[in-house]
Parts: structure tokens; C-alpha cells; sequence
């Protein structure tokens, strides 16, 4: 059984991803099976939030070299979080900002 803590791995903490957050947009690497209905039930348990809409995508392999060494990263799924108007924002992003 998945909880949901394997369900969101950890929040995505980049310049683009910050940004959103004033659309109260959040970005999370999630469980690559995990589907759109359970992300939003996992994100409103997690941080008692209200959620508005799920968007995902699914992140391919890079191909990437250090010196003479070459290899891919790994491939995961970011899941773009959208939070109704009336729902709290996430304490955890106010910080970073």
C-alpha cells in the first residue's frame, strides 16, 4: 500500500518552480506510478491544503558525461500542484522565497 509520503518524494526547488508559487503552483518529484487522484489526496493530507488541479510530467533521461565517463540521470515524474483560491498557501515554500 502506498502512503503518502512514497507518493511525494520532495518538493522541486528551482528559480522557475519558485516563481509559480505566487499562482499558488507548487512542483513535486513524485512516485513514477503514482496517478493525478492520488497526488492531489497525498498533497491535501500532507499539508491540509485544498487542491485545485494535478498536472504531470514525466521526466526522460539525460545523457550526461564527466570526463571520460559517460552515463544517463535517472528519469522521475513532477507533478505541478494547483491550489484553489480560497486554500492556504504551503509554509514550507513561504520560506524559500
Amino acid at each position: 500500500m502506498k502512503t503518502i509520503y512514497d507518493i511525494i518524494k520532495r518538493p522541486v526547488i528551482t528559480e522557475a518552480s519558485m516563481d509559480m508559487t505566487a499562482d499558488k503552483k507548487y512542483v513535486f518529484e513524485v512516485m513514477k506510478t503514482a496517478t493525478k487522484p492520488e497526488i492531489a489526496e497525498a498533497v491535501e493530507k500532507m499539508f491540509k491544503v485544498k487542491v485545485a488541479s494535478v498536472n504531470t510530467v514525466s521526466m526522460k533521461k539525460k545523457p550526461k558525461r564527466l570526463g571520460v565517463h559517460e552515463g544517463y540521470t535517472s528519469e522521475w515524474k513532477k507533478a505541478i500542484v494547483q491550489l484553489t483560491e480560497d486554500s492556504d498557501t504551503i509554509e514550507f515554500f513561504d520560506g524559500m522565497r
